[in-house]
C-alpha cells in the first residue's frame, strides 16, 4: 500500500460571516457556503501548484448543509472551483457530524491508496450562522441519538456535561479544581487564538478585549458574562458557532509531481466508532473509542505519544480537551487537568504543544470544516509555513489530529509527518 501525503492546504477566515439586524432579525449573508467552498478549494490547489484538470475526484465534508443553509447535494457544487478542469470528475459529500471533514479525507485517502485516484481534493465547509440559536441547537441535536437525546431536548452541552460529571466522579476532583482545569484549557485556546489571523476569536475579538488569557480571568467573570450552559459547563467551556472552510490536496508520496513541493505524509490513521447513545456506553469518564483510534494510528505510523511535537484536538467543550489529551497518551488517565494547570501543552512545552491554532474554542468550529482545518493547519506547521502560534523550543516534524463526531461517537486520529 503506497503512502499518501498532503501537498497543499488552505484555510479560510473563520467567523460569524453574517450581518444581523437586531431590530428586524434579518440576516444578511456576507460569505455563503458556496463562496467558502470555492475559496478553500481554489486556495488549496494554488498552494499545491496542481491544476484542477489533474484532480481525479473531490470529497466534501459537510455536516448539515441542508439544515444550516438549505443546500443538500453540496459536493456537486465543487465543480465550480474550476468548471473546465473539474467537470465530469467525481464529487462525493461525506457526513459524520463534526468529524465529516476527517472522514472526507479518509475516503479520499482510500481512493489514492487503491490507485483509483492519483490526485484528490478534500474540502470541508459549513455555514452555520444563517440560523438563530434555536435553529443551530436543533441542527446540531440531529447529530445525537435522536430517540433518547436530541428528541428529548438534550443538547450537546448537556451531553458533554455528562462526560464532565463522569470524569469528576471517577477521579474525585473537587468542583473548584475541575472548574480551574476547564478554565485553564479555555484560556490556552484564547491565548493561541489571538496569534491566529484566521481565528473566529482572534486579535481584537471578545476574548482579547476581555483579556481572558488566564483561568483566573475567566473564573472572575460575572455570571451574566459566563452563564452556566449545562452544569458544570459554562459559556466559556463551549466552542463557537462558526462559518468557514478548509481544503487539502493529497497524492501518493512517491508521485513524481511531489518534487519541489512541501510534502507532509499521512503516516497513520485510526477511525473508531463508539456506541451511539450515551446510555449504551460502559462509562462516561474516558474516550474508549478514541483510545482505540489513537492506538491504530500510532501503530500504522510506528510512533508513540512521545514522538509527537504538535496536536490539534477536538475541544468542542473544554472537558473534551482533557479527554482527548488522555486518549492520545499525552497525559495519564485522570491527569490531563493537572498537567494543564501545571502549564503543560503550551507553545513552550518541551514535548508536545496542543491546539496552537486556538482550537475549536478560539479558532472556531464550522462543524463540517473542522477536521479538514485541523489537518490543513498541522500541514502548514509541519511544512514550515505556520499560520499563527509556533513552537518556541524546536522545529516540529510530527503532529496528530484528533477529530470527533457527535458526543465523541466518531473518533478520527491522524498522524502527520514531514517528509520534505
Amino acid at each position: 500500500m503506497s503512502k499518501v501525503s498532503i501537498v497543499g492546504a488552505y484555510n479560510t477566515k473563520f467567523g460569524s460571516l453574517v450581518k444581523r439586524n437586531r431590530d428586524t432579525g434579518e440576516v444578511t449573508d456576507l460569505q455563503s457556503a458556496y463562496e467558502l467552498l470555492l475559496e478553500a478549494g481554489r486556495g488549496a490547489l494554488a498552494d499545491a501548484g496542481i491544476p484542477a484538470s489533474e484532480v481525479d475526484g473531490v470529497w466534501v465534508g459537510s455536516c448539515a448543509p441542508g439544515l444550516f443553509a438549505n443546500q443538500e447535494h453540496l459536493a456537486a457544487y465543487a465543480t465550480e472551483i474550476d468548471p473546465e478542469g473539474l467537470r465530469f470528475k467525481s464529487m462525493t459529500r461525506c457526513e459524520d457530524a463534526c468529524a465529516s471533514g476527517s472522514v472526507a479525507l479518509y475516503d479520499a485517502l482510500y481512493a489514492v491508496e487503491s490507485g483509483r485516484a492519483k490526485v484528490a481534493l478534500v474540502v470541508g465547509v459549513e455555514k452555520m450562522n444563517l440560523l438563530d440559536t434555536k435553529g443551530v441547537t436543533h441542527a446540531l441535536a440531529t447529530c445525537s441519538y435522536w430517540p433518547e437525546e436530541g428528541g428529548l431536548g438534550m443538547t450537546f452541552p448537556a451531553l458533554f456535561a455528562e462526560y464532565a460529571k463522569g470524569y469528576q466522579a471517577r477521579y474525585g476532583f473537587p468542583e473548584g479544581d475541575l472548574r480551574r482545569m476547564l478554565a485553564t484549557v479555555a484560556a490556552l485556546g484564547y491565548r493561541n487564538g489571538v496569534d491566529n489571523p484566521l481565528a473566529h476569536f482572534g486579535k481584537g475579538g471578545p476574548s482579547d478585549k476581555l483579556g481572558l488569557f488566564t483561568a483566573e480571568a475567566i473564573l472572575a467573570l460575572p455570571p451574566e458574562k459566563n452563564p452556566v450552559i449545562a452544569d458544570p459547563l459554562s459559556l466559556h467551556d463551549c466552542s463557537l458557532v462558526t462559518d468557514g472552510a478548509a481544503a487539502l490536496v493529497i497524492m501518493a508520496t512517491s508521485d513524481p509531481r511531489t518534487a519541489g513541493k512541501k510534502v507532509v505524509e499521512i503516516a497513520g490513521i485510526g477511525h473508531a466508532n463508539e456506541r451511539f447513545a450515551i446510555s449504551a456506553r460502559p462509562n462516561m469518564h474516558e474516550l474508549m473509542a478514541g483510545k482505540e483510534a489513537a492506538r491504530r494510528a500510532y501503530a500504522e505510523a510506528g510512533i508513540t505519544a512521545a514522538d509527537l511535537d504538535l496536536a490539534e484536538v477536538h475541544d468542542c467543550f473544554t472537558i473534551n480537551q482533557l479527554l482527548t489529551t488522555e486518549a492520545l497518551g499525552l497525559s495519564r488517565d485522570g491527569r490531563a487537568g493537572y498537567d494543564y494547570l501545571e502549564g503543560r501543552f503550551t507553545r513552550d512545552d518541551a514535548q508536545c504543544a496542543v491546539n496552537l491554532s486556538g482550537g475549536l474554542k478560539a479558532k472556531g468550529h464550522p462543524v463540517g470544516a473542522t477536521g479538514v482545518s485541523m489537518h490543513a493547519l498541522l500541514y502548514k506547521q509541519l511544512a514550515g509555513d505556520p499560520i499563527g502560534a509556533t513552537l518556541s523550543r524546536k522545529t516540529p516534524t510530527t503532529g496528530v489530529s484528533f477529530n470527533v463526531g457527535g458526543s465523541s461517537v466518531t473518533n478520527c486520529v491522524t498522524v502527520l509527518r514531514r517528509v520534505k
